[in-house]
């Protein structure tokens, strides 16, 4: 990490030439400009002065695809400016990139100079305030899953993201041996965050063929989100590094397992200095917090599933008895369900197993606290605890099973409208319908490969009459 005066000691040393000045999109991923170290110090005054971009950032899709049906930024309006206004507690070296530094910025009304509320940090801020207005301060961690392949990013593209090598040709689930043979690229990646103030605790290989996960330390809610997408950022860049491609798809092949991102909470004292979660002498160590806590999640774990899986793919991954889970049930250490309790004493705390890796972290944390505020507020308990092999279970509600009916349970889910504000909840449900109307203008493999052309009906022509 850095502060103000460390950058601009090494900018005037030249040991920082450039500053990514940053912003997370409603994708998730990174967006913003590289500015010149010396229009860092004299144009933007040392980040006290904004940089300006162009609001339509906020209303595209995963390629760019400016979307219609927002209130925000539309043609109409013609897309004019938001502005950038640095977080300089958030600057820190890049240093898998030469002499270069970044910061994560908060998007501003480029005359008001107020937030942007419609900006996915914006709407995570608002979450955590609601939590301090209450009495509590949270913890938040993401556990990111990933596949990686032999070929480059442009030679995957060559070959239409299909027929891959993965890096692996065998499971790698805990392996240390095959693991070794990765090494080389995911040491690189492990170190390069870790030394880009995202402090990581260890590595591992996953359930897939070239599957891996690094485990990032847990932090704040807003803390933890920007070290989210500064990982998965640094991550594909150092592979690109490597002539090698990942991917954070959800379910990059049917025969393959899904990429996960586990999200962990619990709620503290305002001060941040006692966790609420446990209690010795609850039933299964649950305290009253941690019940209500947990009966939000529960309770709106169809209202809210498309802030933890927001595109069509996300749903594939929910499959049975393919580690994603399908049911809205809680258990102790149980994987086969939505929701498990992990961890003793200050370590207490609830695993989310729904998102999935393609989660935008500032979205899927907003989710968790909405939904676990509903419950204190509320008085919500958590439906029985669940024992055994939810997959099969007859008497638990279910996670969607396709961005349609995510997108329905969202767009009349009163309870969203209120925790976002209703401008926030447009805004989102007309990026989770756009998503819906442009993968339905698609033709994909699965349809050519049906034979439409050489059924029995076309043979006859009967199909006709």
């Amino acid at each position: 990490m850095l502060d103000v005066n460390e950058l601009q000691d090494a900018i005037v040393r030249g040991e920082i030439d450039t500053v990514l000045v940053v912003f997370p999109d409603i994708q998730g991923r990174l967006v913003g400009k590289r500015v010149t170290g010396h229009f860092w110090l004299d144009r933007m005054d040392g980040g006290v002065e904004p940089i300006h971009a162009c609001n339509y950032l906020l209303a595209v899709d995963s390629e760019m695809n400016v979307l219609p049906g927002f209130t925000f930024a539309n043609w109409e309006q013609g897309y004019g400016d938001v502005a950038l206004r640095p977080d300089l507690s958030t600057l820190r070296r890049i240093p898998w990139l030469d002499a270069t530094a970044l910061v994560v910025c908060d998007v501003v009304g480029e005359d008001s100079g107020e937030p942007v509320e419609v900006s996915p940090r914006r709407i995570l801020q608002r979450q955590v305030e609601r939590a301090a207005a209450l009495g509590y301060s949270l913890m938040f961690a993401s556990e990111l899953e990933f596949f990686a392949f032999r070929e480059s990013l442009e030679e995957a593209a060559e070959k239409g993201y299909a027929n891959l090598t993965p890096h692996s040709l065998v499971v790698e689930d805990y392996h240390i041996l095959q693991t070794t043979r990765d090494e080389y690229l995911i040491r690189a990646i492990r170190n390069g965050v870790d030394s880009a103030g995202v402090p990581v605790e260890f590595s591992k290989g996953e359930a897939g063929r070239g599957q891996h996960e690094i485990n990032l330390e847990y932090a704040s809610p807003v803390e933890m989100a920007d070290r989210h997408v500064i990982y998965k950022n640094g991550a594909k860049e150092i592979a690109s590094q490597h002539g090698r491609a990942i991917t954070f798809m959800a379910k990059y092949a049917a025969e393959e397992v899904g990429s996960s991102c586990h999200i962990h909470s619990s709620v503290w004292s305002g001060d941040g200095a006692t966790s609420l979660m446990w209690d010795g002498a609850g039933a299964d160590h649950l305290s009253p917090v941690f019940r209500r806590w947990l009966g939000g999640q529960v309770a709106l774990g169809r209202d809210l599933a498309w802030l933890y899986a927001p595109t069509v793919n996300s749903y594939k991954r929910y499959q049975p008895e393919s580690w994603a889970p399908t049911a809205l049930a809680w258990s102790l250490d149980n994987r086969t369900c939505g929701f498990r309790i992990v961890g003793h004493g200050p370590s207490f705390r609830l695993e989310s197993r729904i998102p999935g890796a393609d989660a935008n972290p500032y979205l899927a944390y907003a989710a968790t606290i909405a939904a676990g505020l509903h419950g204190i507020e509320q008085g919500i308990d958590p439906p029985p605890r669940f024992d055994g092999n939810a997959y099969i279970a007859t008497d638990v509600a279910r996670v969607p099973s396709t961005l349609v009916e995510a997108v329905d349970a969202f767009a009349t889910s009163k309870v969203a409208v209120d925790a976002f504000g209703a401008d926030v909840h447009e805004h989102l449900l007309n990026m989770a319908r756009q998503e819906w109307a442009y993968f339905n203008r698609a033709v994909t493999d699965w349809e050519r490969h049906r034979r439409y052309w050489d059924s029995p009906g076309d043979r006859d022509q009967s199909w006709r009459t």
